[in-house]
C-alpha cells in the first residue's frame, strides 16, 4: 500500500504544473480526492486514541500536535484543565472545515441507530453529541437522534456557560432511554467529573516530592491558598508562604496569580500535596552570625507571650526569646504581659546565639544595666540605707535598697530586745526601715544588713560621752597573759595591756569589799561622776576586781576601747 505522506513529500510545484499540462483533462475534483486521500487517517488509527500535545488554545479550539502533518482541533468545550504543553488522549473523527484534523477525547462513535443507543445506555459509556439549543429547563442535543440534558447535568455553572455550549461538540452518556417515546435524556456533567478525576489522578501520579512546579491561585482561605497544578490542587498553607510572619494569604496573594512552589509533601493515601513558597527564597537565619553578636544591644518587636517568656522578632523571620528570669533583676516576674505586650517594641541584649537550632536567647533586664555594679561601688560595711521589706523566710527578711539589689537581714539582727520567732513577728511586708549595711559580697550579690545596731546601745552612750584620756572604773572579767577583759558597764566591754610590775597597783577601796550585784550600777555611776581615783594600794590582779583604767583608744566605727592601768 502505498504512502499518501510519502507521495505529498515527493509531489513538487514543478510536477504538479508538468501533470496539469500533460493531463488537462484532469479535474479540481480529482486533485481534491488526492489531497483528502494524502491526509486520510491511517486505517490502523480509525476509532483508535493517540496521545497529542497541546500547542496553543484560542477562543474556539484547542490546536493538539498529534504527529501528522496537520494539527488536530478539539473544540474548546473538552478543554478542562488543559494547558500548552500537557499531554492528552484523543480520537480522530475525521475533518473539520478548516481542514484541521477534527479530535474528541473520548475513543467513542455517534451512534447510528437506536439499538446501538440501547447498547450505550446498557453499557453507561460515553458518546459524542452537539449542543444544538438552549431550552427551558436544559439543553437540547443532537446524539444521532434529539435528546435533552438537565441544566444542573450539564456541568455549565451558569446561564452564560451554557449559552456557549451552543453548537459546541461535547461527550455524554445517556441516563434515560425510551424507545417507544423517543425520549432521552443525557449528562454530561458525570462524564467531566470522571475526566477531572483521571486527569487528577495522572497528575498526581507525576507529581514529584521535593520537585519546584509551576501553578495558579485556585482560591484563598484563611489558612493559605490553593494552588492549581494542572488538573490537580495543592495546599499552599500560610506559613509556608514567606520566611516573614504573614497573617493573611490575601495579603500576598491574588486568585489567578502565577506561583513557582516547591512539593514538600504527598500524603498517598488522602491524596493531599503539602506546597511551599518560602523555601524557594534564602532563609534569614543564613546570615545570622555574621549580623548579630553576642552581648549586642538590639531592637525588636513583641511578638507573642508564653508563660516562660517572650518572643520577639528582630528581623523577618528571625526571632529571638526573652526568657521570664531575664526580665527583671529584682523582683520575680509573674506574669510576662506585666512586663511586655505583643507588638511593643522592646531593646534587649543578645545573650547567646545557636545558628544551627536557629535560637536567640535575648536579655531585657541587661538593657536597663546591672544595677549590682553601682552597688558594689557605693555600699559598704557600716553605712546606713534604707529600703521596703519585700519579702520574709524563716530565717529572714528581704530589704529592697535599689531596684533589683536586695540585702537579708537575719532573725538574729533585726531586733536587740526579745527573741523572734519569725521575722514577721516584728517587720511586715511593704514597711519602710532603715539598717546597717554588715558585708557586702558582689561576686555572689549578698548583702548582709542589720536592724538592731542602729538603735542606740549603752556602748553607743559610752562612746559618745567619753574619749581617749579619759579614766574610767571598770570590772577585771579575766587575764589572760598580758591582756586583760574589762567590764565598764552592761553590755560594754575594753581590753586592757597590762605592763610588767603594774599589777600590785590598785584601789584600795575596791579590794574585794564591792557588791557584785550592784556592780552594773555602780560602774555606771562612777563613769559619768568623778574620774579622780583614790589612793591606790598595792595588791596583785586578778578576776572581779574593780579597778581604775584611764581610756588609751577609742575606735567608734568599729566600737573597741583599749584602756591602760591607772
Amino acid at each position: 500500500m502505498s504512502n499518501p505522506e510519502s507521495a505529498e513529500a515527493r509531489s513538487t510545484p514543478e510536477t504538479r504544473e508538468s501533470s496539469e499540462v500533460n493531463e488537462p483533462s484532469e479535474s479540481f475534483d480529482a486533485l481534491l480526492k488526492e489531497y483528502e486521500s494524502a491526509h486520510a487517517r491511517r486505517p490502523e488509527e480509525s476509532g483508535a486514541q493517540i496521545e497529542g500535545t497541546v500547542l496553543s488554545i484560542t477562543s474556539e479550539w484547542v490546536f493538539v500536535d498529534i504527529g501528522f502533518k496537520i494539527e488536530g482541533a478539539l473544540p474548546i468545550a473538552a478543554r478542562e484543565s488543559l494547558e500548552p504543553g500537557d499531554r492528552v488522549l484523543v480520537s480522530i473523527k475525521g475533518r473539520n472545515e478548516d481542514g484541521y484534523y477534527a479530535l474528541t477525547r473520548f475513543k467513542v462513535a455517534q451512534p447510528k441507530d437506536w439499538a446501538t443507543l440501547e447498547k450505550a445506555f446498557e453499557e453507561k459509556t460515553a458518546i459524542p453529541g452537539r449542543v444544538t439549543a438552549v431550552v427551558k429547563g436544559g439543553l437540547r442535543v443532537d446524539i444521532g437522534v434529539p435528546a435533552f440534558m438537565p441544566a444542573s447535568r450539564s456541568g455549565a455553572r451558569d446561564a452564560a456557560e451554557m449559552e456557549r455550549l451552543v453548537e459546541q461538540e461535547i461527550v455524554c452518556r445517556i441516563t434515560k432511554l425510551d424507545t417507544a417515546t423517543e425520549d432521552v435524556v443525557v449528562d454530561r456533567r458525570i462524564v467531566v467529573e470522571e475526566e477531572a478525576r483521571a486527569t487528577r489522578e495522572r497528575r498526581y501520579s507525576e507529581v514529584v516530592e521535593g520537585e519546584v512546579v509551576s501553578g495558579t491561585v485556585r482560591s484563598i482561605a484563611d489558612y493559605g491558598a490553593f494552588i492549581d497544578l494542572g488538573g490537580v490542587d495543592g495546599l499552599l498553607h500560610v506559613a509556608e508562604i514567606s520566611w516573614a510572619r504573614v497573617n493573611r494569604p490575601s495579603d500576598v496573594l491574588e486568585v489567578g496569580q502565577p506561583v513557582e512552589v516547591k512539593v514538600l509533601k504527598i500524603d498517598a493515601e488522602k491524596q493531599r500535596i503539602s506546597l511551599g513558597m518560602k523555601q524557594l527564597q534564602p532563609h534569614p537565619w543564613d546570615g545570622v552570625p555574621e549580623r548579630f553578636q553576642l552581648g549586642q544591644r538590639v531592637t525588636g518587636v513583641v511578638t507573642r507571650v508564653a508563660d516562660f517568656g517572650a518572643f520577639v522578632e528582630l528581623e523577618p523571620a528571625v526571632e529571638g526569646l526573652i526568657h521570664v528570669s531575664e526580665m527583671a533583676w529584682g523582683k520575680k516576674v509573674r506574669k510576662v504581659s506585666d512586663m511586655v505586650k505583643p507588638r511593643e517594641t522592646v531593646e534587649a541584649v543578645i545573650l547567646g546565639i545557636d545558628a544551627a537550632e536557629r535560637r536567640m536567647s535575648l536579655g531585657l533586664k541587661q538593657a536597663f544595666g546591672d544595677p549590682w555594679k553601682e552597688a558594689a561601688r557605693n555600699l559598704r560595711a557600716g553605712i546606713q540605707v534604707e529600703g521596703p521589706i519585700i519579702s520574709f523566710t524563716k530565717f529572714g527578711a528581704f530589704l529592697q535598697i535599689a531596684d533589683g539589689v536586695e540585702g537579708m537581714i537575719h532573725i538574729s539582727e533585726i531586733s536587740a530586745e526579745k527573741r523572734l520567732n519569725h521575722p514577721s513577728d516584728a517587720l511586715r511586708v511593704g514597711e519602710l526601715v532603715k539598717a546597717q549595711v554588715l558585708s557586702v559580697d558582689a561576686d555572689k550579690r549578698q548583702i548582709r544588713l542589720s536592724i538592731k545596731r542602729l538603735v542606740p546601745t549603752g556602748l553607743d552612750e559610752f562612746l559618745a560621752e567619753h574619749e581617749a584620756g579619759d579614766v574610767v572604773t571598770g570590772r577585771l572579767l579575766d587575764k589572760s597573759g598580758e591582756l586583760a577583759r574589762v567590764e565598764l558597764g552592761d553590755g560594754i566591754l575594753a581590753h586592757c595591756r597590762i605592763k610588767a610590775g603594774a599589777e600590785e597597783k590598785g584601789d584600795a577601796t575596791a579590794a574585794g569589799a564591792a557588791d557584785l550585784s550592784a556592780l552594773s550600777s555602780m560602774l555606771q555611776e562612777r563613769w559619768k561622776g568623778s574620774s579622780k581615783a583614790g589612793a591606790p594600794a598595792r595588791e596583785l590582779l586578778k578576776a572581779g576586781q574593780i579597778r581604775s583604767f584611764r581610756i588609751a583608744k577609742i575606735d567608734a566605727e568599729t566600737k573597741k576601747i583599749e584602756l591602760e592601768l591607772v
